[in-house]
């Protein structure tokens, strides 16, 4: 079959389209012929291995796929190895995809679907009324955090590069309230002017750096700041426990491996996200879909900020 592989570990340039042998699977797996495989920014962290587990060389890179069992059920699975044409994945982790939901909307509700759910439900503790500010919001997690805060009752300030473009234009039509430049040098008086003049509820994180530090400054009493990622590779300031204690601030982080593995929080809220999706309320972004064999090129892609919402590759070429 064919399948992207990386004997060494760097930038997109690493990625390889090459014949592997096709997986046999064990005991308790299934063996799933891949229709749409996702790709997800922390793949780019896999193949720099600088994702929060150790990667091991070979390494064919991705977390989640859609395709079809050998019973002929078309499943969304989360998996070890999704760059390729076949892929096996626990049996029991398999999930039957409704009529009506796309192969990439599927795919979007493994990984950015449900984090955005935790970001907001279970870590943020979102409550109706509240402001949240989205960063990378026209990102994969973002287009579903908007949503999603949105039919929960948030006060949504989506932050982006382009505010007056495609990713500005975007968000607004997803029900972004306020649009903020992602690249303001003022960023922390953009996000207090965006709410009104007043600290805000809610932050997800994933830029670190200085965009952390500026989220941090703007938190409400009481308010909570969410970090899920760190796509400027700069890792964020040391925090002192006075300053927290300062301003009754919470800051946490989310990693969706620990929700693997557990029914209750990756199965049932991606049921739950799919009927949001049969009843219209919720629409996956499907931004762009990439050959197989251009992996390299999607990777490119999404490291520059030239993509929004969800990224798919077709196995196929």
């Amino acid at each position: 079959m064919k399948a992207i592989q990386l004997t060494s570990f760097g930038g997109p340039e690493v990625l390889q389209y090459i014949d592997v042998e096709t997986p046999t699977p064990g005991p308790g797996e299934s063996l799933i012929k891949v229709s749409a495989i996702g790709i997800n920014y922390a793949d780019t962290h896999q193949t720099e291995n600088s994702y929060l587990s150790p990667q091991t060389l070979p390494l064919i890179p991705g977390l989640e796929i859609v395709g079809t069992t050998e019973s002929g059920t078309r499943v969304l699975a989360p998996v070890s190895g999704g760059y390729a044409q076949y892929g096996i994945a626990s049996t029991a982790s398999l999930m039957p995809i409704p009529e009506n939901v796309s192969d990439g909307a599927a795919l979007a509700m493994m990984v950015q679907g449900s984090t955005a759910y935790h970001l907001l439900k279970t870590q943020g503790h979102l409550k109706s009324g509240e402001s949240v500010v989205i960063h990378a919001a026209a990102g994969g997690v973002g287009v579903i955090a908007i949503q999603l805060a949105k039919l929960w009752g948030g006060f949504v300030i989506a932050v982006v590069s382009d505010p007056s473009g495609a990713k500005g234009e975007l968000v607004k039509s997803l029900g972004a309230d306020v649009v903020v430049n992602a690249k303001s040098e003022n960023l922390a008086a953009d996000l207090l002017a965006a709410n009104h003049g007043k600290p805000v509820d809610l932050v997800l994180e994933m830029v670190g750096g200085k965009t952390f530090e500026d989220s941090l400054a703007v938190l409400a009493p009481f308010g909570r700041l969410v970090v899920f990622g760190m796509a400027s590779r700069v890792a964020p300031r040391a925090i002192t426990g006075g300053e927290l204690m300062h301003g009754s601030k919470s800051v946490s982080g989310f990693w969706l491996a620990h929700c693997f593995g557990k029914k209750e929080l990756l199965y049932d809220v991606i049921l739950e996200l799919f009927g949001l999706i049969s009843s219209g309320a919720l629409k996956p972004i499907v931004g762009a879909t990439y050959p197989l064999s251009q992996a390299r090129q999607a990777h490119e892609a999404m490291l520059s900020r030239a993509t929004v919402g969800k990224i798919v590759l077709d196995p196929t070429e």
